[in-house]
């Protein structure tokens, strides 16, 4: 039985949409283009409205890795050059290491473009907005 090459192009395009609707074949994952969620400091807890105000004053930070780069590998943030995020600890209470509360900023780090709160360490951001 001969088919046509139309025909033939038809069932190649089903065969890959089922291959990758079962995940036989993978497509390319593009960057997240979905933008945070918006929060204000005062919607958050206490404690990172203080770590805000200090990053804005440049310090001093009680965690010797308070204003190292963040390097976005997640790809949660806006796509940035390596070295335009850093990342902030937020303390959390009764904790005695630095738990998994973070504000990320970026740009200048005392007059950041924007700032984003995770209290899941990085698997999610919420912009803090005033």
């Amino acid at each position: 039985m001969s088919h046509s090459p139309s025909l033939k192009r038809v069932l190649a395009g089903l065969l890959a949409g089922a291959l990758l609707a079962t995940g036989g074949l993978h497509a390319r994952q593009p960057a997240a283009t979905n933008a945070p969620t918006l929060v204000s400091l005062a919607e958050l807890p206490p404690q990172a409205a203080q770590t805000h105000a200090l990053i804005l004053r440049g310090g001093p930070f009680p965690y010797d890795k308070d204003g190292s780069v963040f390097g976005n590998r997640e790809r949660l943030l806006p796509a940035q050059k390596r070295g335009y995020y850093r990342e902030y600890t937020v303390p959390t209470p009764a904790l005695s290491h630095r738990g998994k509360r973070r504000i990320v900023c970026g740009g200048p780090p005392r007059t950041p473009d924007a700032c984003y709160y995770t209290a899941d360490h990085y698997g999610s951001f919420r912009k803090i907005v005033p």
